[in-house]
């Protein structure tokens, strides 16, 4: 089993994740922000991934460092979990729509971070959440996983739908790409044979 406990304590957010990749997609959440666990939720159901989250946050000035530093920890847990990346598939991709949005999320675990990122969102906010968190969210994660992926909302009306299309497409590619390969054995994904 691939799992990992990170912790992160600032004068900002206190956060727990513990992380599952061969889970089932069962989720704990708590992070004070109603929307973003909803969104969390989505990459632990379509990702079959365990998750639990447990945050607290200076949400009385904003969501942003309670979201931002979700997305710091997990990406830590997520990078422990994979560990050497030995036997697994290293590349996912996911088309996934909801209604008239429809996003495509492509991951490489390179172990080089990069967030390519393509979301027009139709208005500032969802409700309470505003969606320039969705981007700091995924920012935090690559840049502490050690991943490379590309985030493209193409098409929708709805700014739920996009933000939903995108955590879910997110959680279906990375189900694809840490799975692992039983061709590949104990192999690195890798001419170098690293990453």
């Amino acid at each position: 089993m691939r799992t990992a406990q990170v912790s992160r304590n600032t004068a900002e957010t206190q956060i727990t994740v513990s992380i599952n990749l061969d889970g089932t997609g069962v989720s704990k959440l708590s992070t004070g922000v109603g929307f973003f666990d909803h969104m969390l939720d989505q990459i632990a159901r379509h990702g079959l991934i365990d998750l639990d989250i447990q945050a607290k946050g200076d949400l009385h000035i904003d969501a942003h460092h309670t979201v931002e530093d979700v997305g710091i920890t997990l990406g830590q847990a997520l990078a422990r979990a994979i560990g050497d990346k030995k036997g697994i598939r290293r590349y996912g991709h996911a088309y996934v729509p909801l209604d008239e949005a429809l996003s495509r999320v492509v991951i490489d675990f390179s172990g080089r971070p990069g967030l390519i990122w393509h979301v027009p969102f139709t208005r500032a906010m969802i409700g309470e959440f505003d969606v320039d968190l969705a981007r700091e969210f995924f920012q935090g994660l690559v840049n502490h996983a050690a991943m490379t992926v590309h985030v493209d909302n193409l098409g929708g009306d709805n700014s739920h739908h996009q933000c939903e299309t995108v955590f879910k497409a997110f959680g279906r590619a990375l189900r694809a790409a840490a799975e692992r390969d039983p061709r590949m054995g104990e192999g690195i994904p890798s001419t170098k044979g690293s990453l």
